[in-house]
């Protein structure tokens, strides 16, 4: 029952937010302004966000090995694409990696580092998307004058900011109960793998790239949107706006996102002086985006062993 309330809830959060924002938007007028071009720029979109989930499982096996979690690249590559099909089923934000953890498990890694390769690549990406976001400041506020904007960057950002760097000084703590406790062992034990991750000298610095390269992909799809309907706005005004808006999306209180980035890309078009309805039509699109590749992704469940062997025997993961 509780599942179901809060599943419900998020359904809700999502409609609620998405029927706000479209009252902005003329559907028509935004349909209009599709043509043969628009095609490509979409269907390069598309092409760049399967890009990004396999720069993303560059960095997840870098983490997974670290975890003892070894994965192939195919079944890394096959694992992050059904994810991003659940993230778009399932009443969650990170409902794709509860089923990429599902999976890794299964496979015969064990359900810890399963666990731990998965949350430490969340944390990961988080980090690097919040420094990301700290180090574009100074274009941000050339961009955004209006005050409030200005205060809700700053809090969204370092507030994410502080719990990924707290994180990392928590795993640098040496305190015997921090293992033993059942409330932090588990916890702790992921902070020490991000930390032994991040700053290795073999793997920490192509973790690192890795990390940032994955958002800035995700501003490049957005920016392929925006010339797809060619809405005026540049590429810098996309790539201040647009990794703020991941950050508040990742929230788990909407499903896919949805609502909750529509909502936040206008208010982020307004703060910044641009046209809030450009704002929540870039978003649907890039929703769109994601949208696809995720059903690209379901089609890839439907097709694949770990589907056709659901209750068998583990699958196996190479040493």
């Amino acid at each position: 029952m509780r599942r179901i309330l809060l599943s419900t809830a998020k359904i809700l959060i999502s409609g609620a937010l998405l029927y706000l924002a479209l009252r902005k938007v003329d559907l028509s007028e935004l349909f209009s302004r599709f043509n043969v071009t628009s095609l490509f720029w979409i269907g390069l979109a598309i092409a760049i966000a399967f890009l990004q989930i396999f720069v993303g499982v560059l960095r997840w096996r870098e983490i997974s090995a670290e975890c003892g979690a070894p994965l192939e690249l195919s079944r890394a590559m096959r694992y992050n694409v059904i994810g991003s099909f659940f993230n778009q089923t399932l009443p969650s934000a990170i409902g794709g990696d509860a089923v990429r953890l599902w999976l890794v498990a299964r496979a015969g890694a064990g359900w810890r580092a399963a666990t731990y390769s998965i949350f430490v690549d969340r944390a990961i990406g988080l980090i690097a998307l919040a420094i990301m976001i700290v180090a574009s400041l100074p274009w941000s506020y050339a961009l955004i004058a209006d005050p409030h904007g200005r205060s809700a960057l700053l809090l969204v950002d370092f507030t994410a900011l502080a719990g990924g760097l707290g994180f990392l000084v928590f795993g640098a703590l040496q305190w015997r109960w921090l293992k033993t406790w059942w409330a932090t062992h588990h916890i702790h034990a992921c902070a020490v793998i991000a930390n032994r991750v991040i700053f290795s000298r073999s793997r920490g610095p192509a973790v690192v790239v890795l990390s940032l390269a994955v958002h800035v992909l995700a501003v490049v799809v957005a920016w392929c949107v925006v010339q797809s309907i060619a809405a005026p706005v540049g590429f810098s005004d996309v790539f201040v706006l647009v990794p703020p808006v991941m950050l508040i999306t990742m929230m788990p209180i909407s499903i896919a996102g949805w609502g909750v980035r529509e909502a936040t890309m206008s208010l982020a078009f307004g703060f910044a002086g641009l046209a809030t309805n450009e704002g929540v039509n870039v978003s649907l699109l890039f929703g769109a985006v994601y949208f696809i590749v995720g059903a690209i992704g379901g089609l890839v469940w439907i097709l694949s062993a770990e589907k056709a062997a659901q209750g068998s025997a583990p699958l196996g993961v190479p040493e």
